[in-house]
């Protein structure tokens, strides 16, 4: 598959155009629809992204926002994805947004994926916008190496949902959208900083090997046209 990759000079650059071209797509979304839906991912890059598109005049309360993965981890810890959004997006005008967490306080992260997959499943088909980030082993959502579920995720005949992933190096045990529900999205954006993850991406897009480096499916069999945006 096709993709696009849109340099800039600066993390700050880069925020600011990214939060503008999503809006762009959830304004669309819900002027003709009257609803949309974002995905987004955690870590710390996509911080400076989240405050920007807050400050974006939306149809927030129509535009429904919620995890590419997360952690199986309640809101309230420093690891939690949920966190970091309502945190860094989920202030100023998009407050309002309508916000779905993928974490449920449920006996065991398979229960938590079912009762995800349930709340999600009406605004997954497809999402309009998806932004996803790399780790410089190549991982992208939960999507592992050496993932224990990795397989089932990142195979498109798949329904769309919400499932487990336990690997090496996700530390604890992950909630993750499956490629099913991603691949297709509006807008499909690959978010990723630094010389180390630029060099990771050039490694990934010379090779096949899925399993070595899952970012791969992402760039090789996604429906949607991959965006990428890159800043030093």
């Amino acid at each position: 598959m096709s993709e696009t990759i849109h340099a800039f000079d600066s993390a700050s650059d880069l925020a600011n155009t990214l939060a503008a071209d999503v809006a762009h797509r959830l304004d669309a979304a819900t002027k003709e629809r009257g609803a949309a839906s974002i995905a987004v991912s955690g870590g710390s890059t996509p911080k400076l992204f989240f405050q920007a598109l807050s400050q974006h005049d939306l149809d927030w309360p129509n535009i429904s926002v919620t995890l590419v993965d997360e952690r199986f981890v309640p809101p309230e810890s420093d690891r939690s994805n949920h966190r970091l959004v309502a945190e860094n997006l989920l202030q100023n005008k998009a407050k309002a947004a309508y916000f779905v967490p993928l974490f449920q306080p449920a006996a065991s992260p398979e229960d938590a994926a079912t009762l995800a997959t349930v709340k999600t499943e009406a605004i997954c088909d497809p999402f309009d916008v998806v932004i996803l980030g790399m780790g410089t082993d190549g991982h992208t959502a939960s999507f592992f190496p050496g993932g224990d579920n990795l397989y089932e995720a990142l195979d498109l005949d798949e329904p769309r949902g919400v499932l487990t992933m336990a690997a090496e190096n996700a530390g604890e045990e992950r909630l993750t959208f499956n490629f099913s529900s991603l691949h297709d999205a509006g807008f499909l954006v690959l978010h990723i900083e630094g010389a180390a993850k630029k060099a990771t991406l050039e490694k990934a897009q010379s090779g096949e090997d899925e399993e070595e480096m899952p970012v791969r499916a992402v760039l090789n069999r996604a429906e949607t046209p991959v965006d990428i945006y890159w800043a030093p």
